[in-house]
């Protein structure tokens, strides 16, 4: 086996390891409201800090499969992706849209990290703004690796697809919940009952006449 080959499969080796890594991190995420409210009824299987130390370690390790992807990808000379195309995307002599889709997937990986590490030092308003693109982040990674991996080996595809699965899953459960909780919270205009205090003013009245 060549230098050259050896680094074309570590490159699908990481960039799916990156995948699998941030579906498990999107699903923390996203399932971690449902699951503070399922320990309030006591159904909670893992703790909000746990879950929280899971989620942050997983994002970490993320990262470092994607930065072996994107620098073994580049090593390799099967197909021309230069270093200006780790950083700008749509600039890449091969696939160029798809490859941009990674780059901005990147782009966005390490805007959600940094603010992440940095979330003491924000205001709250602006690292929610950028932990969100997260939402954005998972399906343009998976739809990355799912059209560049359309000549690779079944089995690779198959977990790509199983990954799009699983957080379409969680996506779904979280907008699932926030309906059921709008729906079981009464609205702010609704009428409610007088106190018992309110009440004695109106029963005297109404025996003074």
């Amino acid at each position: 086996m060549t230098t050259n080959e050896l680094l074309w499969y570590i490159s699908r080796a990481t960039g799916l390891a990156s995948i699998v890594l941030l579906t498990f991190v999107l699903v923390l995420g996203v399932l971690g409201p449902i699951r503070r409210a399922d320990q309030r009824g006591g159904r909670s299987l893992l703790r909000p800090a746990v879950r929280a130390g899971l989620h942050r370690t997983l994002a970490l390790g993320m990262v470092c499969f994607i930065t072996a992807h994107v620098a073994s990808a580049i090593a390799e000379t099967f197909v021309d992706i230069g270093w200006l195309s780790a950083v700008v995307p749509f600039t890449s002599g091969y696939e160029p849209l798809f490859v941009g889709l990674g780059t901005l997937a990147l782009d966005l990986a390490f805007a959600v990290i940094a603010t992440a590490l940095l979330r003491n030092r924000l205001p709250r308003g602006a690292w929610r703004v950028v932990h969100r693109a997260a939402y954005a982040l998972w399906p343009i990674a998976a739809f990355h690796g799912l059209m560049l991996g359309t000549n690779e080996p079944a089995l690779l595809r198959y977990v790509t697809v199983a990954c799009i699965g699983v957080g379409v899953f969680a996506i779904t459960s979280r907008l699932a919940s926030r309906r059921i909780a709008a729906a079981a919270t009464p609205g702010r205009g609704a009428a409610r009952p007088l106190r018992a205090d309110a009440q004695r003013p109106l029963a005297r009245s109404s025996r003074a006449a």
